[in-house]
């Protein structure tokens, strides 16, 4: 199984506010402007993987935004949105875990979303592509991209792509 990283952060490295407050990011999606790439990426995505975290946090923006099945890793129970209820799905256990259940069922390319998790498939060395796009914003502490590692990950630049409104958006190859 192939997986990705789709995500935004400050310019100082933070995904969100320590309390999970996202209002430094740039209007969403859907209000006429640039879509960074997003729905091209969406295309190639037949599962999304989020930690709790990031579920709780999308279930706050009204609309559940997702067409794409999702699962959200969490050992208890999840209060599920009426409309989009048959396409999530609860797991548990350790990433290899996981992406085996996920590609039994024939599924090919994952969307890897949320902090935690990011990091712990990036760790388990599951995922072979990021694409960040940083936001010229310095919002001094926060929920951090990154996390200790045991080992280092190489990364292969593949391209940047810079946006009318300064924001930079880097893709990398993770090298095995």
């Amino acid at each position: 199984m192939n997986a990705s990283v789709y995500i935004a952060t400050s310019l100082d490295g933070f995904i969100a506010r320590a309390n999970g407050d996202l209002d430094w990011l740039p209007s969403p999606v859907g209000t006429g402007g640039e879509d960074y790439g997003y729905a091209a990426f969406m295309k190639t995505v037949d599962v999304i993987v989020m930690g709790r975290g990031t579920y709780e946090k999308v279930m706050t923006f009204g609309n559940w935004p997702y067409e794409t099945p999702v699962v959200v890793l969490s050992s208890r129970n999840l209060a599920l949105p009426a409309n989009a209820a048959a396409s999530i799905e609860t797991m548990s256990g350790p990433p290899a875990e996981i992406f085996g259940r996920l590609e039994s069922r024939g599924l090919q390319h994952a969307y890897v979303d949320g902090g935690v998790t990011i990091q712990r498939f990036l760790e388990a060395g599951l995922i072979q592509r990021l694409i960040i796009t940083r936001v010229p914003v310095l919002i001094g502490s926060g929920i951090p991209l990154f996390g200790p590692l045991t080992r280092d990950i190489q990364l292969r630049h593949s391209e940047t792509r810079a946006f009318a409104n300064g924001l930079v958006q880097s893709e990398y190859e993770v090298i095995v």
